[in-house]
């Protein structure tokens, strides 16, 4: 029989993932794995570590059970290796966007968990940062910050309204910081308060500012916000709210992209990079796209058919990448 691992965060969600770990076994076993489980500790890198040695063990599925941070250790457990196992996830977290992106159920773990049952997978891309791997976002500049002073309690606690209450009160300090983005077809070099790169469709609980993101294109949705001005940027948030219209406003840069090299032309100032909601190194930082890296369970009934290739787009996607190879050989002849 095949084993699954599941990677289960104690304390996410008030302990939910504790109390519910006989029904959760029990469903990922009704999939078809013989199943364990390993509770994470407060040691550095505990699920990542986990995460490694139960792909080397040979683990076919490995599901990771708590809030995003969770499962993006232990994606940057397995992203690396050559043999990787398929993941699952069971969200217990504040925002939850993976799971969201995914359409796993978010109310209930056991539901989550029977998202296995039934066999629906979709390969997502996954960002690289240097040598670190992130699954939903990556950004820098001063807009960024605010996630960075929200206490973890408050995030536990009030979710969407602690990011809002600490955004409005530092919309004020938002300054601009002279960029240099290069990206595929394209650069943008000038004062901006953020880019953004987007592998989902689903950041902060919205859906919207990446409107129409992929899962598994192998591409990023790159946004700038090319002002610093507090009332262009309230306004920029209202066209997010109101349908993701941002994306064709003059003060955002918005294009898709497989890489990005971020920098900054001031070489004695400092931006910070957050991927994932977290502290994840200063630019300059090269990001790329591993198109279709890690296979995950998902609901793909409900995932709208925009946001995933079906076959169509997957055969042309092969025809480009095809055409590509023979300009390639093309050049080289020429050059020979």
């Amino acid at each position: 029989m095949r084993k699954a691992r599941l990677i289960y965060n104690p304390v996410s969600g008030k302990e939910i993932m504790r109390n519910n770990l006989a029904d959760i076994l029990d469903a990922i076993e009704k999939a078809g794995y013989e199943a364990s489980a390993f509770a994470t500790t407060p040691e550095p890198d505990s699920a990542k570590n986990e995460a490694t040695r139960a792909a080397k063990a040979g683990f076919e599925l490995v599901v990771a059970a708590g809030g995003d941070g969770t499962i993006n250790e232990v994606v940057n457990g397995i992203a690396g290796l050559e043999e990787r196992p398929k993941m699952a996830i069971i969200p217990a977290g504040t925002t939850n966007d993976y799971a969201r992106a995914l359409k796993v159920p978010r109310n209930s773990v056991k539901a989550a968990a029977e998202v296995i049952q039934k066999q629906q997978t979709v390969k997502m891309d996954i960002g690289k940062a240097a040598d670190t791997y992130f699954i939903n976002i990556a950004a820098g500049g001063s807009l960024t910050e605010l996630t960075y002073e929200v206490p973890s309690e408050l995030k536990s606690i009030f979710g969407y309204l602690a990011y809002l209450a600490k955004g409005a009160e530092m919309l004020p300090r938002i300054k601009p910081t002279k960029m240099r983005l290069v990206y595929e077809g394209g650069e943008y070099e000038g004062n901006a308060s953020m880019f953004f790169l987007g592998l989902t469709n689903s950041i902060g609980g919205f859906e919207t500012i990446a409107p129409d993101a992929k899962l598994d294109d192998g591409k990023f949705s790159l946004i700038v916000v090319k002002t610093a001005n507090l009332f262009e940027i309230v306004r920029l948030i209202t066209l997010v709210l109101n349908g993701g219209k941002h994306v064709n406003d003059s003060k955002v840069l918005y294009v898709k992209t497989s890489f990005l090299d971020a920098s900054l032309i001031d070489t004695d100032k400092k931006m910070m990079i957050n991927l994932d909601g977290e502290y994840g190194g200063d630019a300059p930082m090269r990001f790329e796209n591993l198109h279709q890296h890690i296979e995950f369970y998902a609901n793909t009934d409900e995932i709208n058919d925009d946001a995933i290739l079906g076959p169509d787009d997957q055969k042309r996607e092969a025809g480009i990448e095809l055409v590509k190879e023979y300009e390639k050989i093309q050049d080289e002849d020429s050059d020979e």
